[in-house]
């Protein structure tokens, strides 16, 4: 996609942020946004840099990743397309405290921090949006420390392949694919969980017949049999 191209006040509509907004309202915000285009590597923004914008990605997928004093790396999130990330910290006047990457050929959108003040100075009911969609991500946030305390690593990774699935609706015997989006190091990371184990989990997963690794493709064989499994380590 040509990014000249790119219509911003109809991306803006699209999003749950800017929905009730008038075309005039749409228009302003889109004078304070930025498109750009990321290559695979490259970097949205390292920790300790000036947060001045928050980003809402358009295409692709970014990991969100703090990075320890020895250089390890912990994956704190993998932006999907339609979601939007670094809004509440760009409003603390303080630096950026994670690392973001595009982990594919990526389109984002920033938007830049004055561009909102001035919207709430017009109408104080978008600092309310702005909230709604700041606490989802923090109830997703909070979710994830719970799973990622109380859960064993077997459970994590079977709540990752079962995520998107209702298991009373998945009992006709269909199987399930589950493409991993990124690297199987890169959704370990996500899980809390060292690549070595996570391996050791699917292959101890598909030696009891519930899945069957084709490469990225996790095929689910049974997922009522994968939810008991979870229940039962």
């Amino acid at each position: 996609m040509d990014t000249s191209d790119f219509n911003i006040p109809r991306f803006l509509a699209t999003q749950a942020l800017f929905t009730d907004l008038s075309t005039e309202e749409l228009a302003r915000v889109a004078e304070g946004c930025q498109v750009r285009r990321l290559a695979r590597g490259d970097t949205v923004f390292r920790y300790g840099e000036p947060c001045r914008e928050f980003h809402v990605l358009v295409l692709g997928q970014v990991k969100l990743f703090a990075l320890s004093p020895a250089g390890q790396e912990k994956v704190i999130e993998l932006v999907q397309p339609g979601h939007s990330f670094a809004e509440a910290l760009m409003f603390t006047d303080k630096p950026y405290i994670l690392n973001a990457q595009a982990l594919t050929n990526s389109l984002l959108l920033s938007v830049g921090k004055q561009v909102i003040v001035n919207e709430i100075g017009r109408d104080p009911r978008f600092s309310l949006r702005m909230l709604a969609g700041i606490s989802r991500r923090l109830h997703g946030l909070v979710h994830d420390i719970e799973t990622g305390a109380l859960h064993t690593g077997m459970q994590r990774v079977i709540g990752y392949l079962l995520r998107e699935h209702q298991v009373e609706d998945c009992s006709t015997g269909e199987v399930h694919i589950v493409s991993l989006p990124v690297s199987k190091a890169t959704v370990a990371s996500r899980l809390s969980l060292t690549p070595e184990y996570f391996s050791k989990v699917l292959h101890e997963l598909e030696s009891v017949n519930l899945i069957r690794i084709d490469k990225r493709d996790i095929h689910i064989v049974d997922v009522p049999g994968l939810a008991r499994y979870g229940v039962q380590t």
